[in-house]
Parts: structure tokens; C-alpha cells; sequence
């Protein structure tokens, strides 16, 4: 019944945006009368980086809001309405929008859709074997990984409005040196904890790209979608690990329930070790516009700020 349903939305929304689409017809926008090109993405990360290369050129409308779910997102009525009238899309591709695929498809026929993905060489992504052959879509917690999506972003923008490519290019220039020093300082950041101490636990595995780049053995809950069952037995696994290792602190996400965890510390304290909520992680959604982990390079500084005041916090004391 659930695919039923599933089915009956994808297909509506797909009317719709035909319908949207027809309705509004699109040309190259002018720069000469303060014509903006119109950038629908999905994720926030995305979302930061057009707005860093693309600067006043571009108006710029994400569809997953902070704190939403993307493996679970569904297109609203007014996304259709948006993807209908973009003059381009970018979204991140590796499964990560599962629900979106049939309309990103369909949009792709009409209009430049992008998966800034696909910048990145196949033989650096990751391939989880639980993930049943597809490829981990986290790589924004790689922050040199990610920095290959800004060419492709800049690259999309330059194809679309060639007369703007010098100031696309120094915009990514820019960003890109930004970036170089955001992943100097998560280097360093982590340098602080004891490499005993390098353990990151989370609710879902999503850290699989921070614990290649930057020295840390991750553990998840579930696994690298949210939509994976939790199980008694995952819960009982999870916490034996924990005390075993003897790991001081696990972190709850901002964009999935925190039930789990909770019942994972419980579960540790039966087995005779306390092991204490270290903070709230942005994993698959950024923080609030506005605030400084509503941005790309605030949100993985808060990350690992708190990850690393968590670990070594007992060590200090």
C-alpha cells in the first residue's frame, strides 16, 4: 500500500511540475536588468556553495529546510512549483535524494540538473557493504573531498551564463582557498585528542569520509540511511562496544531522533559504564539561515568543536 501511494505522489507531482513549467516559461536571464538566475538545490551544503561562487547573480532556494531528513524528503507542492521555474538544479546524487530521483529525472529532460557528485573520481567515494554496492553520499564531512563539487557548481553556472564566468571563477578561487583552511583547522582541531580516544559514535553511520580524512574510527547506530531499522540487538551491540572501549561521550544528530542514542546510554549503564551525550551534531542538514552552522564551513567547525570538547573534555578536568 505504502508503494501504492508512493507511486500516486511521484506521479502528481511530476503533473505538476509540467504544469509549472508550462506556465512559466524560461529564458536566459539578462544581467544588464538585474535578472538573477534561479537555482532550486536540495541539501543546505549545496545550498552554501552556489550561494559562495554564484554571489548576486544567482537567487538561490533549497528545498530540505535545516533539520529536515533528506533521505526522507519529499518535494512539496510550492518545491514543484520552484523545480519548475529553475533555470538550474544541483543536487547531490549518490542515492542521497532517494525520494526525489523520478522528478529530478523527469526535470533533467528540460532544464540544466546537476549532481555536483559527479566531480568527484568514483575511486575515492566509499562503498559500505551494507549499503548493498552503492556508493556513501556523506562526503561533504571530507572537506577536501567536497571541495571538488565547487568546480563542477562553478563550472554549471559558467555553461549557463558564460557572460558572468570570470566572476564565477573568482568567487570559487576564493571559496576554494576557504576551504583549504577549514580543513587545515578540523586537522588540527583533531590532532588534540589522544589517537586512543578517536571514537566517534552517532546515530546513523555518516562519518564515514571524517573518519577516512581525519583519523577517527566511526560506529553508527544505523546505518548510512535513516530509513534502516533499529533493532534490541543493535542497541545491545552498540553499548557493548562502548563499554568495552570505554568511550566517554556518543553525539545525537540534528536531523534524527535522539531516542536511539538515549537508549543506547541506558543501555551502556546497565552494563556498569556511563557514557554521557556529548552534543548535537549537524549531519545531513545544517543549522538554522543565519546562525554560523547555517553555513557550510560554521557547520563542520561547530562539528568538530564539539566533537573534540566531548573527547577530551575528562582528560582536562
Amino acid at each position: 500500500m505504502y508503494k501504492i501511494r508512493q507511486r500516486i505522489y511521484i506521479s502528481v507531482c511530476l503533473i505538476g511540475i509540467l504544469v509549472w513549467s508550462g506556465c512559466d516559461p524560461k529564458g536566459q536571464p539578462d544581467a544588464a536588468t538585474g535578472d538573477k538566475l534561479r537555482v532550486v538545490t536540495t541539501i543546505g551544503m549545496i545550498t552554501d556553495v552556489v550561494k559562495n561562487i554564484g554571489g548576486p547573480r544567482v537567487e538561490v532556494t533549497g528545498m530540505v529546510a535545516p533539520g529536515v531528513d533528506p533521505h526522507f524528503y519529499n518535494p512539496t507542492p510550492k518545491d514543484v512549483q520552484r523545480l519548475g521555474s529553475a533555470d538550474i538544479i544541483f543536487y547531490n546524487g549518490l542515492h542521497l535524494e532517494a525520494k526525489m530521483g523520478d522528478i529530478l529525472a523527469k526535470m533533467s529532460e528540460d532544464t540544466l540538473t546537476v549532481a555536483v557528485t559527479d566531480a568527484v573520481d568514483r575511486r575515492l567515494l566509499l562503498t559500505p557493504p551494507e549499503y548493498d554496492g552503492l556508493y556513501d553520499p556523506h562526503l561533504w564531512f571530507d572537506v577536501k573531498l567536497w571541495m571538488q563539487t565547487v568546480g563542477k557548481i562553478r563550472d554549471a553556472l559558467s555553461e549557463f551564463d558564460a557572460d558572468n564566468a570570470a566572476l564565477y571563477r573568482s568567487n570559487a578561487e576564493r571559496y576554494l582557498t576557504e576551504l583549504t583552511e577549514l580543513d587545515a583547522y578540523v586537522k588540527s582541531q583533531m590532532e588534540r585528542v589522544p589517537s586512543e580516544q578517536r571514537v566517534l559514535v552517532t546515530a546513523h553511520d555518516c562519518f564515514n569520509y571524517f573518519g577516512e580524512a581525519y583519523g577517527f574510527e566511526v560506529r553508527g547506530l544505523q546505518g548510512i540511511s535513516t530509513a534502516t531499522e533499529v533493532g534490541i540487538a543493535d542497541v545491545q551491540e552498540l553499548a557493548t562496544f562502548i563499554a568495552a572501549r570505554r568511550i566517554s561521550a556518543i553525539f545525537v544528530e540534528s536531523s534524527v531522533s535522539p531516542r536511539s542514542l538515549e537508549a543506547v546510554k541506558a543501555a551502556v549503564r546497565s552494563k556498569g559504564f556511563d557514557v554521557r551525550i556529548g552534543g548535537v551534531l549537524f549531519t545531513d542538514a545544517m543549522g538554522k539561515e543565519g546562525t554560523p552552522e547555517g553555513t557550510y564551513i560554521g557547520m563542520i567547525r561547530y562539528n568538530i568543536d564539539t566533537i573534540v570538547h566531548a573527547l577530551i573534555a575528562e582528560s582536562e578536568l
